[in-house]
């Protein structure tokens, strides 16, 4: 089972390599699994996890929603045990929760599980940014800011689209820093940890925010820029702190559904 997994990108394959466009890559730059799979079925479920991960992350599909294997399958014009394989694969990353003679669901968080993905982050991105201050420099500082401009834009506009690219840009600049931290296991781990947050800010979220700060990324950005890693640690975890008070983790009882519906 060992090979479905998905492999990190080598730390050779820099926040440069990534940024580039699939035209402009080096063809002699690092292999990803992708690549290097020499099973074509496996490179299929590859496709298949990768897809449905950009739609949970990008909360188009909702916690709880059903992923039968035969429409994943007929989607994706493959096997049921291909599309099982590209289950399994984002169940390994809690995305996914596999339930038998049931099925595949997107993760339905608990409240419990939703306070230790931001306890997971308080303890994980302070050591990013410290990581990544020890490689900053004017460059890196650009793309972040032109990670801020798309997240500016897309503030501005409105709409289910504009929704979801606000969304992904604010989980991206998180994961601009952890690939300028040049550990490839850090950014493994903030890869989940972002698409956990997606989730659970869409089952918990109340203002409708569900992206990041935009001024609080920026005051990261400046703190970086500034060389001070300490304020840009505290802004952080003052971020994170404030995704967490927007959440509604109140455990509530079962209501009876003539009384939902006021009947």
């Amino acid at each position: 089972m060992m090979k479905l997994y998905a492999i990190p990108s080598s730390t050779a394959d820099t926040w440069q390599e990534r940024s580039q466009s699939l035209e402009q890559a080096d063809p002699e730059a690092p292999m990803n699994i992708q690549n290097i799979t020499s099973n074509p079925n496996e490179d299929r479920s590859l496709a298949i996890r990768d897809a449905l991960r950009n739609a949970i992350i990008d909360r188009r599909l909702a916690p709880g929603t059903k992923l039968t294997e035969s429409e994943v399958g007929s989607l994706f014009d493959v096997s049921r045990t291909v599309a099982r394989a590209g289950l399994q694969m984002l169940s390994f990353e809690g995305l996914v929760r596999m339930e038998r003679n049931r099925g595949a669901f997107v993760a339905n968080p608990t409240p419990e599980e939703a306070r230790q993905v931001f306890a997971s982050r308080r303890l994980i991105e302070p050591g990013i940014l410290t990581a990544a201050m020890g490689r900053f420099d004017v460059e890196r500082a650009e793309v972040l800011r032109r990670q801020l401009q798309a997240e500016s834009r897309y503030l501005s506009e409105r709409g289910p689209s504009a929704r979801r690219a606000e969304i992904k840009a604010s989980g991206d600049f998180h994961l601009q820093l952890a690939s300028m931290s040049g550990n490839a296991i850090l950014e493994r781990f903030m890869e989940e940890l972002i698409a956990r947050s997606s989730l659970v800010i869409a089952l918990y979220g109340q203002s409708g925010i569900s992206s990041c700060g935009h001024d609080e990324h920026l005051a990261i950005l400046e703190a970086l820029e500034r060389g001070d890693g300490k304020a840009a640690q505290h802004l952080m975890l003052h971020h994170i702190d404030h995704m967490e008070a927007d959440l509604d983790l109140r455990v509530r009882s079962t209501t009876r559904l003539r009384e939902a519906l006021s009947l």
